[in-house]
């Protein structure tokens, strides 16, 4: 059986060979501890701290500002709740956005039930955060604003240097989940006013359980997992070594392919757009018509639940929709409600996002097999009412 045409690179990508090739040797032959003080231990040593300057390579920090982690989500709560610890005195209050990953959200909601105030800033109807709107949220309280970088279900991308300019003006500090736009889109933390940045290795070739946080030299944050002094005290337990060396190769990988997203990977997304409004002229576009990530597109079939047609296309197209479920029909995307979707739009969309790999030939054929499957199920939906 024909394997499904893959357009769910946003959800993960696949190990790159050579990425596999950096970490077989830790995994199949390097035994030791990365904490041991003999030879072992140093040569595991060295492999994490050359994999730390890849990856600070990748994002114009310095070695000593990544914290490695197991996961984007992972760097998103030690972001927000060990700056939170670190931080108990009359700062007590936090800014989000209203498309916020769920790890942030659920995060935020956390310190709120521990005396912390929080101020979820609204979006425009492409998902976009007004700096002004987030000048009016920061006060003299304020300790942290998050917004992320690129949303992962629309791909919007946000002013993040003219947020941090209003954040920092106010004292405030400013964090970012850049899980969808690191190895996509320039990222340089200096130029974006970041503090803290998340990473997910998993977005960009790396395997999943590979994640990294950026801390600004000098912010002080507070571990959440306590035991030794690894990662320089901000996250005890042994390394996994692996999967640093992993995170490392992919990010030294992601330089050299930086380039692919712009002149490959977007014009295959727009082709697929295109392919689709020329089939489905009621089709809507999610997300900002530029500023979003290259690879990635949302639409909304008017007349059809996401969940129906994922269901009907899944052996031909492997994608996403930004819903829940309940009791077999999609529940609304909060990002698409939060952009302005009627509910009805809210729960016919689908994600599609593209790797470097894809090609022409996937993009027109899942393009053919949307095409065919969406008026299916309008005119069944038309019977039915």
């Amino acid at each position: 059986m024909q394997e499904p045409i893959y357009l769910d690179y946003n959800a993960t990508t696949p190990v790159h060979f050579s990425v596999v090739e950096a970490m077989r040797p830790f995994v199949e032959c390097f035994s030791g501890n990365p904490s041991s003080a003999h030879a072992f231990g140093f040569r595991l040593r060295a492999a994490m701290e050359h994999a730390r300057g890849q990856i600070a390579g990748l994002i114009a920090a310095d070695p000593d500002e990544i914290v490695f982690t197991s996961c984007g989500s992972e760097a998103n709560n030690l972001a927000l709740k060990g700056l939170a610890f670190a931080h108990a005195g009359n700062r007590r209050h936090i800014v989000i956005s209203a498309v916020e990953h769920p790890a942030i959200v659920k995060s935020a909601e956390f310190l709120r039930r521990h005396g912390f105030g929080v101020t979820v800033v609204p979006v425009d109807r492409h998902g976009r955060v007004d700096p002004q709107a987030v000048r009016e949220a920061v006060t003299d309280r304020t300790l942290l604003v998050s917004i992320i970088h690129g949303q992962n279900e629309i791909g919007t991308l946000q002013p993040l240097p003219a947020i941090a300019a209003v954040a920092h003006e106010r004292g405030a500090l400013v964090h970012t989940d850049a899980a969808q736009t690191v190895g996509k889109v320039p990222v340089n933390v200096r130029d974006l006013g970041a503090d803290l940045l998340s990473i997910a290795g998993n977005k960009f070739y790396a395997p999943k359980g590979a994640g990294a946080l950026y801390v600004r030299r000098g912010v002080q944050i507070e571990p959440l997992i306590h035991g030794g002094g690894h990662e320089r005290g901000l996250r005890a337990g042994t390394e996994n070594v692996a999967c640093a060396v992993a995170l490392g190769r992919a990010a030294e990988l992601a330089i050299d392919r930086l380039g692919l997203y712009a002149s490959h990977v977007r014009p295959l997304r727009d082709r697929l757009h295109d392919a689709i409004v020329a089939a489905l002229p009621n089709t809507v576009l999610n997300g900002h018509p530029h500023e979003r990530l290259p690879n990635t597109l949302s639409m909304s079939f008017p007349g059809v639940d996401s969940m129906e047609l994922l269901t009907r296309i899944r052996e031909r197209v492997a994608c996403s929709t930004g819903c829940g479920c309940h009791a077999g029909k999609s529940a609304a995307s909060l990002t698409l409600l939060a952009i302005g979707r009627d509910p009805d739009l809210a729960t016919a969309a689908l994600r599609l996002s593209l790797g470097v790999e894809t090609t022409s030939v996937e993009v027109d054929e899942a393009a053919s097999v949307l095409a065919s499957t969406v008026p299916i199920l309008t005119t069944a939906a038309a019977r039915e009412s």
